[in-house]
């Protein structure tokens, strides 16, 4: 008998795209395997939700519809529903899609395998949603996507009570991680091949408050980026309220952590930012930007920002355009506010017009294009050193490049020497995905840069790593029939256990 498929599909945010790894590696080690890649045919579909992303009500149920007439043509397929809309909607998922069989929260992710066998043998919706974390997802088994590059969850749940945001309520209140379970993780991928890392937390920076130390952060980035072998790490989200000098001297300070600084800003208009509940205002936000530009000048830094809050004035736009023409944001996040049902902001006077919110949110877009053509633009003419990807490229096949992210986390686009020469000579073999080319910088755009200089003979190095031999075993184990992706199995910490004798096919150790 054959194993039974699945597709794990992901929407929203980082958080979402590690617990969806988790959620892949339990059903591996449950004895499912994972379908195609285009998941048709597979016979169990999870949807790992987002409630913050506009439109994500109609986006899961248009899917759900979409999945009903897929369902009834495939007898014993399976339909399971998980993430921060399942924690909002609990049982109404069901009641609008009874076709679903199993709904699970942000909070009992590893109970899914349970879940779909309990659906199958009772012929009944299964809905499991708990009030608390019951496992750190970092600790369940994971099927990673990337050899080279890694999530690394170092707290969920978040404790701001921002206005506008709906995540406390569905993650909880931040829970951490100890230091030695997260640092056993990243060693456990280094030996496995990756070479970058990138911390996780709903408000990263935070990560200590729930053992009692606010230096904990900046602890942990000098004892990750001193691990053996690891070359990139990197960090999201921060808040720039617990963004202090420690860190920036830990960013400066360690040359494995990247010069890149994803900082939400929501708003330039201290009016706006605190009905936000935004513990900050505008000169504090612009000091930091300064604090960190003068320790790591090359630094490239992005944010979020959010159009049209209830409120917003025009003076107070304005005061969100002057902070994006001083920061000189890398990119922008640029989004246009939309209730979210069980926020306070949903409940407030004062809701901007649809049509004022376009045109400002235009305004926006327009202007952080034009700061970050400017930014890209100086960097024409410079070394970069780009760390190859997989799939980044949309064009690369037509336009005959590589794809991958500089140190400061932009997008390159670069070419690559013909691998055989015109009197028919060897060439050098193009880079693996996890291997490192210093190219040089020849054209910029908005969101990319093009390093075109191996085209004409100009700086090309590739340094072949350990990240790279690790995506040329993955691909040589799919061609050959293995299994896909990268399958990480967490050290225990302590006494080793004795093995049992014999384990059920869905049970999962925590």
């Amino acid at each position: 008998m054959n194993a039974r498929t699945y597709q794990v599909r992901t929407y929203g945010c980082q958080m979402n795209v590690h617990d969806s790894e988790r959620l892949a590696g339990l059903l591996d080690d449950a004895g499912y395997t994972k379908a195609g890649d285009d998941g048709s045919g597979a016979d169990v579909v999870v949807l790992n939700t987002c409630a913050v992303r506009e439109n994500a009500d109609n986006k899961l149920y248009g899917n759900l519809g979409h999945l009903a007439s897929v369902k009834a043509s495939r007898p014993g397929m399976q339909i399971a529903v998980g993430g921060c809309l399942a924690q909002k909607d609990r049982d109404e998922i069901v009641r609008r899609a009874p076709w679903v069989d199993v709904v699970f929260g942000t909070h009992n992710v590893g109970s899914l395998p349970v879940l779909l066998e309990r659906a199958r043998v009772e012929q009944e919706a299964q809905v499991e949603i708990v009030e608390a974390l019951e496992v750190f997802p970092s600790s369940l088994p994971s099927r990673r996507e990337s050899p080279y590059s890694a999530w690394v969850a170092i707290s969920v749940g978040c404790n701001n009570t921002c206005t506008f945001c709906i995540v406390p309520a569905l993650r909880g209140r931040e829970k951490d991680r100890r230091p030695g379970d997260i640092l056993a993780e990243v060693e456990a991928l280094v030996a496995d091949g990756v070479i970058e890392v990138t911390l996780l937390g709903q408000n990263v920076n935070a990560y200590g408050v729930e053992f009692g130390d606010r230096y904990a952060f900046g602890k942990l980035l000098r004892s990750v980026g001193a691990v053996e072998g690891l070359e990139r790490v990197r960090f999201t989200s921060p808040h720039p309220r617990d963004f202090t000098d420690d860190v920036i001297a830990a960013m400066a300070e360690t040359p494995t952590v990247m010069p890149q600084l994803h900082m939400p800003l929501q708003s330039g208009s201290d009016r706006i930012l605190k009905a936000m509940r935004r513990s900050y205002r505008q000169r504090r936000y612009l000091d930091l930007v300064e604090r960190v530009r003068a320790a790591m000048p090359d630094a490239a830094i992005t944010t979020d920002i959010i159009v049209g809050f209830p409120g917003e004035t025009d003076e107070d736009f304005e005061q969100t355009l002057h902070v994006v023409r001083e920061a000189r944001f890398a990119s922008a996040f640029t989004f246009q506010y939309s209730k979210r049902p069980g926020t306070p902001a949903a409940e407030m006077a004062d809701q901007v017009p649809p049509e004022v919110v376009r045109e400002r949110y235009q305004r926006l877009a327009d202007l952080v294009e034009e700061v970050a053509w400017d930014e890209a633009r100086a960097l024409v003419g410079s070394e970069v050193d780009v760390l190859v990807s997989d799939g980044e490229g949309r064009k690369d096949e037509r336009t005959q490049r590589l794809s991958g992210r500089a140190r400061d986390n932009r997008l390159v686009h670069f070419a690559v020497p013909a691998t055989t020469t015109e009197d028919g000579a060897e060439g050098p073999q193009p880079p693996r995905p996890g291997d490192v080319v210093t190219v040089e910088v020849t054209r910029a755009a908005p969101h990319y840069l093009v390093a075109d200089s191996a085209a004409d003979g100009g700086r090309y190095e590739i340094r072949r790593t350990r990240a790279g031999d690790a995506y040329e075993r993955a691909t040589a184990a799919d061609a050959g029939g293995g299994s896909s992706g990268v399958l990480l199995g967490m050290p225990s910490i302590g006494v080793p256990q004795e093995e049992a004798a014999s384990v059920s096919g869905c049970a999962v150790s925590g």
